[in-house]
């Protein structure tokens, strides 16, 4: 909001991680990824406001962290906010605070999160979940660089930068009137966009190997590595979680795992299972994915046996369950019992 004191420049970082001992870096080979680390360490040393775009668990309040801890703010508050966790009636009290008696049971006085921020970065994730009055606010705070606290006619001034993220496309929600336009543009001085982990495939292994080697010392394991069927699953999966679904994948493979090396059984069902894909009206396209070896075959369970099967006839019928039920010899009604049980959805199935 008002230019920072100088605290000096933190170095910049290395093109393929930017790290600190505090968080975990955030790691990329692939070309995306790296554009994407040299913006970061060139918008870092400015206060220009951020906006950062991605779908969820891409690390969006990784590169947040890491633009407050590569800025002059460096040695500021970093203050993270959840805006689609706050409920409606509470963000505004939440952000800019309330003195006495401003609202029903204000009994005291309480600093917002804006003011908590001063002389450093304050993070708004999902804002593109912000109620409208709280965006005038916002507006109008960013423009004057000052706060007033709900009841107070007072204003306080503040030094912040505001980094914001979202999912969610902006534009269409201004075209919805959910979003105010002013406000998007105010915020979107530089915008960074991160990637789905399934369009830098690239990256997959060397998050996987960092995950494993944390989550090996978390838990006081030796050293562990991937069997090749493991690792070829886990390269081959879509990761609609992105990035946090693999760190999460890779923590329960660890925990698992009782040699040293991670194999097929040890990963999550949804990775190491075949799954259905979506074709246009709803249909099955892809057959799914067979085990990569005998031995991995052989550590299945019988429902994982019974449930590959089962999804590659159907894929093979394209999704159609009645004709996947007769060459399975099950009535349609047993066949859709056994695929809710499964997690598969009925929208990807289709009755004849």
């Amino acid at each position: 909001m008002n230019p920072p004191r100088s605290a000096g420049r933190v170095g910049a970082p290395a093109p393929a991680e930017v790290r600190d001992v505090a968080m975990s870096p955030i790691v990329g080979a692939s070309a995306r990824m790296q554009r994407m680390l040299r913006l970061v360490a060139r918008v870092a040393p400015t206060d220009s406001t951020v906006l950062i775009l991605g779908e969820s668990g891409t690390g969006k309040e990784l590169v947040a962290r890491s633009l407050h801890l590569l800025s002059r703010r460096a040695q500021g508050p970093f203050v993270p906010v959840n805006v689609g966790a706050l409920p409606e009636a509470l963000v505004e009290s939440e952000l800019f605070g309330y003195v006495r008696g401003a609202f029903t049971n204000a009994a005291g006085e309480r600093a917002g999160l804006i003011e908590e921020a001063d002389r450093g970065t304050l993070f708004l994730d999902e804002i593109g979940d912000m109620p409208l009055p709280a965006q005038v606010k916002l507006l109008r705070a960013l423009e004057s660089g000052e706060v007033r606290r709900l009841g107070e006619n007072a204003s306080r001034v503040v030094d912040v930068r505001v980094i914001a993220a979202t999912h969610r496309d902006l534009q269409t929600l201004i075209a919805e009137g959910r979003f105010r336009a002013d406000l998007y543009y105010r915020l979107n001085v530089v915008q960074l966009e991160l990637p789905p982990l399934r369009e830098r495939r690239e990256d997959i292994g060397l998050l996987a190997s960092f995950f494993l080697d944390r989550a090996a010392r978390r838990q006081e394991r030796g050293a562990l590595q991937f069997a090749p069927e493991a690792m070829a699953l886990l390269e081959k999966y879509d990761y609609p979680g992105n990035v946090r679904e693999l760190e999460n994948a890779i923590e329960h493979a660890v925990t698992l795992s009782e040699g040293a090396s991670i194999v097929a059984t040890d990963l999550p069902a949804a990775i190491r299972s075949p799954r259905l894909l979506p074709r246009a009206a709803g249909a099955a396209t892809d057959a799914p994915n067979a085990p990569e070896s005998a031995a991995a075959r052989d550590r299945m369970s019988l429902d994982e046996v019974t449930r590959e099967h089962v999804l590659r006839v159907l894929a093979r019928h394209h999704g159609n369950a009645t004709a996947a039920g007769r060459q399975l010899g099950v009535s349609r009604t047993t066949l859709w019992r056994m695929l809710r049980r499964w997690g598969v959805a009925r929208a990807d199935v289709r009755e004849g």
